[in-house]
This record gives structure tokens, sequence and C-alpha cells, in this order.
């Protein structure tokens, strides 16, 4: 009965388009779809409906898990419809179940809207490129097409650590070796420690969650690999500092220097529901200029925010300017724009003042000279 059950739970997700599964004592299952939370309309989960649930799709090693821990996290495939990370938890004494939908469609970089000139970077043969920003804001999405990007197009050794395996990738022009976390190999720090010995050209790390691990994927980026991560931090300038922040402070002044040169770009992304339908990103995006590594070298991450407003040539932006634009084209709610700027009373006071047929000075207008002799980018290797 259980698994009938829960392949229903699952086809109605896939179906609807929801993002997420939960499946809680107290509360019928519950989508989230577009960012909002809907009870189905069924019968309210009872602590055996939940237990029953979590049986049929548990392997027997995370069962145990759940029996020592408390908790545990897996992947599994329902059919061709796509893939569910799962994480089950204990709470009150009960089984609580959340999945989230992974679809099986890899969306190309003008379907998600990256900056065109994140394809050059793709091609780069070193560095290390992050894409940060909250939970569920599409961080593995983004990542799992510039992956797909540089299967599709060059002859590279692609391996990721991920925990657990998200997206499945097919060999294609690259090799690709996926190593999931718990199951190929006990930790990220352990997987990154071996990793060099696997002639890769291209490292993905599914989370930069300690410091080891933080060493590790900068030791790689610096020995000529490209290589990707994410991070839960907002906006690009609060990622540098979050990453020299978690080292001791005699450290602190070695890893400027290293992420000042391995450092390439950094994408931070917030996922917002449109006014029509579905959901839209809104991108910060930056690219480490020489003007850049020299704020991150000299400690100035201060001034980034400006540097980055300077840069659009570059495809650069600020993650406010982006949800403004959003709100401009009516893509957004105004509340929306509010609700994920980094400068929440700033947007209030624009979109206002916009609704009342004032235009004030886009974000970084009256910056435009302070950089006028900011070098210009080296040029971009070709593929």
């Amino acid at each position: 009965m259980a698994t009938l059950h829960i392949d229903r739970i699952l086809e109605t997700c896939v179906k609807r388009g929801a993002s997420d599964i939960h499946l809680t004592v107290g509360r019928p299952p519950v989508l989230r779809l577009n960012s909002r939370l809907r009870s189905l309309e069924t019968k309210v989960l009872e602590p055996e409906d939940t237990v029953a649930l979590m049986k049929s799709i548990t392997p027997d090693r995370n069962q145990q898990e759940i029996q020592e821990e408390g908790g545990t996290d897996f992947g599994f495939a329902f059919g061709e419809l796509g893939r569910f990370r799962v994480s089950i938890f204990r709470q009150k004494g009960n089984i609580t179940v959340c999945l989230r939908l992974i679809p099986n469609k890899l969306l190309s970089f003008q379907e998600i809207g990256l900056p065109t000139i994140v394809q050059a970077l793709c091609r780069r043969p070193r560095g290390l490129f992050l894409v940060t920003g909250p939970t569920g804001c599409g961080k593995t999405t983004t990542l799992a097409s510039m992956l797909n990007y540089i299967n599709e197009n060059f002859d590279r050794h692609i391996v990721t650590v991920e925990e657990p395996i998200e997206y499945y990738h097919p060999h294609k022009k690259s090799i690709i070796n996926q190593r999931e976390v718990g199951i190929d190999v006990p930790s990220f720090s352990e997987a990154l420690r071996r990793v060099l010995r696997m002639d890769p050209d291209v490292i993905l790390v599914g989370e930069l969650r300690d410091l080891e691990t933080m060493e590790a994927a900068i030791r790689a980026a610096e020995t000529g690999h490209l290589v990707f991560s994410t991070v839960h931090t907002t906006g690009c300038q609060g990622t540098v500092n979050r990453i020299i922040d978690a080292f001791p402070v005699e450290q602190q002044e070695q890893i400027r220097v290293q992420l000042s040169t391995n450092l390439i770009a950094s994408l931070s992304q917030a996922l917002c529901p449109r006014l029509d339908k579905g959901m839209v990103a809104a991108f910060e995006f930056m690219v480490v200029t020489p003007a850049i590594a020299n704020l991150i070298r000299e400690n100035k991450t201060f001034r980034i925010d400006s540097s980055i407003q300077t840069g659009k040539k570059y495809g650069m932006q600020l993650l406010d300017e982006h949800l403004y634009n959003l709100y401009k084209n009516q893509t957004i709610a105004p509340e929306e724009a509010i609700d994920k700027a980094r400068n929440p009373g700033d947007m209030q006071d624009k979109i206002e003042a916009a609704e009342k047929g004032i235009v004030l000075a886009q974000p970084g207008e009256e910056e435009k000279d302070k950089d006028e002799g900011e070098p210009d980018m080296p040029p971009l290797p070709r593929a």
C-alpha cells in the first residue's frame, strides 16, 4: 500500500512541476510549488504512514543510519520521470521525509539566463568558479548545466564529488566520473585528496563546507584544474569574505593571495516566482579582473560591489540591479524584489519612487568614473 501511495505522490509532484515534497506527521503530503507550500487533498499523515512511506524508498544502509544518527540523505531515480534527493530525519520522535525533485532535463545557459561570458569561463584550463546562494536557489541546476556544456563541447576528464549525486551525467565528448560521499568515498576532503591522482581536467565539489575542503579545492585550482563548487552565501563580496574568514587569522593573508590568483568568477543567485507562471533566477555575477584580484589581495573586499558595477562589459551585475530589472519588466512582483534584495530598504525606496513615476539612478550609475583606470581582463583562451 505504501509503495503505491509514494508513487502517486511522486507522480503528482512531477506532473504539477513542484520542486519539493514534505511528508510530516499531522499534515497531508505538502508540495512546494513556485516557492509556495500546497497541501494535497489526501488524509492527514499518522506516525505509521510516514514510517511506511520512508521504508518504501529508503535503502537498508540509510535505514540503519536513521536508527543510529537520527537522519540520513540519499538520492534515487523515479523511473524516467526524474531523480529525487531525499532527506529523512526524526522530529518529536516521528519520521519526517523531504524530497527534492531533480528534473531529468538539463537546461541550456540561455534557458537559465546565465551571462554569455560563462561559456568562455567554462573553457578556462584552470581556476575556481563558485556558485552561491541560499538553499533551493538552483545552484545544483546551474552547475549541472555548466558541466553538461563542458561534457558536450570539450574532451575533458570530469570528476564530481557529491552528497548525494543529483543529476546523472552520461559520457559525451568528455569522460565524467561521479563519486558519492558515503558510498564511493567517506568524505569530501578525502575525495579531494585522492582526486588529483585521477588525471582530472575539471573537478566539481558539491559544497565547500569545511576548512579542509576549502583548502583542497583552492589547491586543486592552483595545480592546474578547473574547479566548480557551491557556498551557502549571498553576494559575491560575502562569498570571498566567508572563505577567507573560515581560515585561522595567521593563514588569511596567504589565502587572500591564493584566492586573488585562482578565483575566476563567482555567481550568486536567487530564485523568484514569476508573475505569469514558473520561476526565474536573479543573478549577481563577478568575474575576477585584475582590479578585483587586487581588492581581494589587499583586503579591500568592501569595494568589490563598486567594481562589479563598473564591470558591465564582462557581464557583471549586482543582484539588486537584476531584481529591479525583473520587477521593471513585470517578470516578478515588487514584494519579491524587496524580499530577495541584499539591501531591501534601498530596493523599497526605488520601487516606490518608480511607482510614483520618479526615476532614481540605477545602482552604480553614480560610481561610473571611479575605476576608469581599471586594467582590462586578460583575453580568454580559445577552446
